[in-house]
């Protein structure tokens, strides 16, 4: 057993150590720089890591690191996804990498040590916070880039200290509601949002002069409308159910959904599956790529996905589609969003104040403006839309962020997203009637 554990604990220092042994920014030792999909700030996707150039580092030279040099330089150690590497090859990463360098300028005296972990998997994110805490809590980095799911996660595991006392800036009134809610968990800040994203519809202009953003009408249309029908989260129908003032939990916090709510949604499924606006085929889909290809490569016309996905495609392939508000069964705008925030992580307190200054340093306005706009991601500040020079499209990601609140706890959507996913499938397949279907959802979710 002693030797169980021992070899347990060595695995665990060599995960820490992994993350946080290198070279200073810019000098090219960056970690696991394997791309991610875009659409992970919900649901992590595995991204292997790999090491670049390492420095073989111990215990003991990394904490002399966390020491300031004779030259009263100091260490600030960032963590940040694949897809956010400032090194990596592209005119986002560029522009993050330039505001780094620019920071860097301003602070003399400060080395910014920055690595790329995996959003999960092994030597993932948090995977890799809770080894260094355990193990080397000198390796523990001060800034960490997480999408909310991690957030939370790393938040409920002690891993995160609040801005609470260190930062106002949560509290300027430019921040749209979802940004808000999502720097915040149980009534604290954990951080300072960077990047958004929301789910919205894609369309053809060539097919339709103007488009609707009722779904009753849409039905007029007689074209189908993809989307993930069989995702296990069922973002799309919880999108629709809370529009129409439905509830995801009781006043204790437990799951429980209506059943009028969702009988009144699965009887649109109902008709709209009859009239061909979603088709049985449609259950086919469990997430964002598939329905995101099937839309590239087929005739149809509209298809539902996240901006992010709509914003790369543009930067990489413009052509003739178009960004709309995500439909609803009425004229009430509304849409999920989520995204990427900069949290504390360090237990070191002396440390703190300049990682607070970084995080507020790369949230800035006109920088936010420039950064989103190339990298594909809604400004999570209404003052950075303004600065987007297409007109068109700042008027519809300004519409589609305001009318955005922030997707359910990733605990929550696990609990009620695949009983309603099974629910909405069989509809689409008739092999169950509104009531039927509502039923089924409510005997899983609705516990005693």
């Amino acid at each position: 057993m002693r030797s169980c554990f021992i070899r347990s604990l060595f695995v665990l220092i060599l995960l820490a150590l992994a993350g946080c042994a290198g070279l200073p920014f810019g000098l090219g030792n960056i970690e696991g720089s394997t791309p991610t999909a875009r659409n992970t700030a919900q649901q992590s996707t595995a991204a292997p890591t790999q090491s670049v150039s390492p420095m073989p580092t111990s215990a003991g030279s990394q904490q002399a690191e966390d020491t300031p040099q004779s030259g009263g330089e100091s260490v600030l150690r960032i963590w940040v996804p694949p897809e956010f590497d400032p090194q990596a090859d592209s005119a986002a990463n560029q522009l993050l990498n330039d505001r780094l360098q620019e920071f860097i300028s301003a602070n003399p005296d400060l080395r910014l040590d920055v690595r790329v972990k995996a959003l999960s998997g092994e030597g993932g994110m948090l995977e890799s916070l809770v080894a260094a805490n355990v193990a080397a809590p000198s390796a523990v980095p001060d800034l960490v880039l997480l999408p909310r799911s991690l957030l939370e996660s790393a938040t409920l595991k002690g891993l995160l200290f609040p801005y609470d006392g260190l930062s106002s800036l949560m509290d300027d009134p430019n921040w749209y509601d979802y940004a808000k809610q999502q720097a915040q968990i149980q009534s604290s800040t954990y951080g300072i949002p960077f990047a958004g994203d929301a789910l919205a519809l894609v369309y053809q202009p060539a097919f339709t002069e103007t488009l609707t953003n009722n779904l009753e009408d849409l039905l007029s249309l007689g074209e189908p409308l993809l989307y993930p029908a069989a995702d296990p989260q069922a973002l799309f129908t919880i999108s629709l159910y809370l529009a129409q003032g439905g509830q995801l939990q009781d006043d204790q916090g437990h799951p429980r959904l209506d059943m009028d709510t969702l009988i009144s949604i699965f009887e649109f499924y109902k008709q709209a599956s009859e009239a061909g606006m979603m088709p049985t085929w449609l259950a086919q889909y469990a997430n964002d790529t598939q329905v995101w290809n099937a839309f590239l490569s087929s005739p149809y016309h509209m298809a539902i996905t996240w901006v992010s996905t709509y914003l790369s495609h543009q930067r990489t392939t413009p052509d003739e589609l178009a960004l709309a508000r995500l439909p609803m069964m009425s004229n009430v705008p509304f849409t999920l969003a989520t995204g990427w925030s900069w949290a504390l992580s360090s237990q070191e307190t002396s440390r703190r104040p300049l990682a607070v200054s970084l995080a507020e340093y790369l949230v800035d306005k006109d920088f936010l403006a420039q950064w989103t706009f190339t990298a594909g991601y809604l400004p999570p500040r209404k003052d950075a839309v303004q600065n987007w020079q297409d007109a068109q499209l700042r008027s519809t990601v300004n519409q589609i962020s305001s009318s955005a609140a922030l997707i359910p706890p990733l605990d929550m959507l696990s609990n009620i997203g695949p009983a309603i996913e099974q629910a909405s499938v069989s509809l689409l397949k008739a092999q169950s009637d509104p009531q039927t279907a509502a039923q089924s959802v409510i005997s899983q979710v609705n516990r005693p």
